[in-house]
């Protein structure tokens, strides 16, 4: 759904490999910034080998093997995916939208949680936009049943909720803490990325 490293970290052990045009040199170049790679010792349950750092993590380059677009469908036979690109989080972050069983996969472009929208290639702007589509998916009986990247499974009703409670919570003030936080998390990627 996106290139961070908490979603693309495994990818060159698959054979067939998408990403949104957005992403896609991100992903060949095994770009680290652009994948928010930090990672301490302490976020890693079993080291791949003995005397392996978090610090040594690194994206590997990964060829996509497809680039994705708005409106491109995933056909998987039984079940057919139409890609929705939803910037914001990323600024290739996609949803997989199954209509006929009305099943939103959002990756990160919403969950059960706070909204990360400081991250480098973040946009506060962009991030409204995919919350107004997300919205109006509710509003057309599109979703009933949403499968985030990250925490639980949900419903229309919460989706509706979390899209409409961001754009309220976007205002000025939320803009400026996030160019902050963005600043700040910049600084700390090039200071864990340049070892």
């Amino acid at each position: 759904t996106h290139v961070h490293f908490d979603h693309s970290g495994g990818l060159q052990h698959f054979d067939e490999v998408a990403v949104h045009s957005a992403e896609a040199a991100a992903l060949l170049q095994g770009d680290n910034y652009e994948a928010v790679t930090w990672l301490s010792d302490r976020e890693v349950a079993r080291p791949p080998r003995p005397g392996w750092s978090a610090r040594q993590f690194r994206v590997p380059p990964v060829r996509p093997s497809r680039l994705l677009h708005e409106g491109d469908v995933i056909n998987l036979g039984d079940r057919q995916l139409t890609v929705m690109h939803m910037p914001g989080h990323s600024r290739g972050s996609i949803c997989l939208h199954d209509k006929d069983q009305k099943i939103l996969f959002s990756g990160d472009v919403v969950y059960d949680g706070s909204m990360i929208d400081w991250l480098p290639y973040s946009r506060v702007s962009d991030y409204i936009a995919s919350c107004q589509r997300l919205m109006e998916l509710v509003d057309r009986g599109l979703v009933a049943k949403v499968l985030p990247g990250h925490f639980n499974i949900f419903g229309a009703e919460r989706l509706y909720w979390l899209a409409s409670n961001y754009i309220s919570q976007a205002g000025i003030c939320h803009k400026i803490s996030t160019c902050a936080m963005r600043s700040i998390a910049s600084i700390a990627l090039h200071v864990a990325n340049s070892r």
